[in-house]
């Protein structure tokens, strides 16, 4: 998203801009440390813009500020955990880290890299174990949900939460324009670029060239298959997370449908 926002910037004439990468991705923020960072890197734009970072969702009215234009894309939490267990090892994530941060780089041990993910869910690896509830690992995407609960860590943090489900949800509705998923690309641009047509026109055309120009430019040829036993295991963890992911397909979905009975009242009929 934020190479294809880029794209659009010089299109439909803003500034697409992203947070400084660091070594630590900053998804928690508390009160004060918030208000520091909305106002230096956020609220201090004087054109459109748009700001792209990995943070959990900020209530900007208990801050006493301004609303942004809020979207997210989201992906299967299956698919989510597998590729970043798979990604974190690929060899140019590791050239990339380097580059950017030198010698602070510690390369992990060449079996931690060989891991695979169907052996780690089999020998209960403590990498690959997803405890109910727990308060931990918040690290390794296996919480998609504490992007939308926001910035409350008794009720966001602990894993497959139905508290924390619920809170997304809420937030999603009343706050989000759209939430598209990386499994509906067209269905996502589509709507994307009806409800916030500013920033989105012509994404789908600016999308498909980029796509093709580039390939299948997030494939991990690294990455082997996972069986469907892990994927059972998993699904069994991950109850929460899938309800929400539907939630958001869903909800999607509903948005597109919409735009298609205003293109044609005759499907009203």
């Amino acid at each position: 998203m934020m190479e294809l926002l880029k794209i659009l910037a010089k299109r439909n004439n803003f500034i697409a801009r992203r947070d400084v990468e660091g070594f630590f991705e900053t998804v928690l923020m508390n009160p004060s440390f918030t208000k520091e960072f909305l106002h230096a890197d956020i609220l201090n734009a004087t054109t459109a813009n748009s700001y792209s970072k990995h943070i959990a969702f900020i209530d900007f009215s208990a801050l006493d500020e301004p609303w942004p234009i809020y979207i997210n894309l989201v992906r299967d939490p299956l698919e989510r955990l597998v590729s970043w267990f798979y990604y974190r090892r690929a060899p140019w994530h590791w050239a990339e880290r380097y580059e950017v941060f030198g010698d602070a780089i510690k390369m992990p041990s060449i079996q931690w890299l060989k891991k695979d993910f169907n052996h780690c869910i089999d020998e209960h690896d403590p990498e690959c174990v997803y405890e109910q509830m727990e308060l931990w690992n918040v690290g390794d995407h296996r919480r998609q949900s504490l992007f939308f609960c926001g910035q409350w860590k008794k009720d966001c943090i602990p894993f497959n939460s139905h508290e924390a489900m619920q809170r997304a949800k809420k937030n999603i509705e009343e706050r989000y324009a759209v939430v598209g998923t990386w499994e509906d690309t067209n269905t996502t641009l589509t709507v994307l670029e009806a409800y916030i047509p500013r920033f989105f026109a012509g994404a789908k055309e600016e999308y498909y060239k980029m796509r093709k120009f580039l390939g299948n430019f997030n494939r991990n040829q690294y990455r082997p298959t996972v069986s469907d036993r892990v994927r059972a295991v998993l699904s069994r963890n991950l109850t929460q997370e899938i309800e929400l992911y539907q939630f958001i397909k869903h909800r999607l979905y509903k948005q597109y449908i919409a735009l298609q009975l205003d293109l044609d009242p005759r499907l009203r009929e």
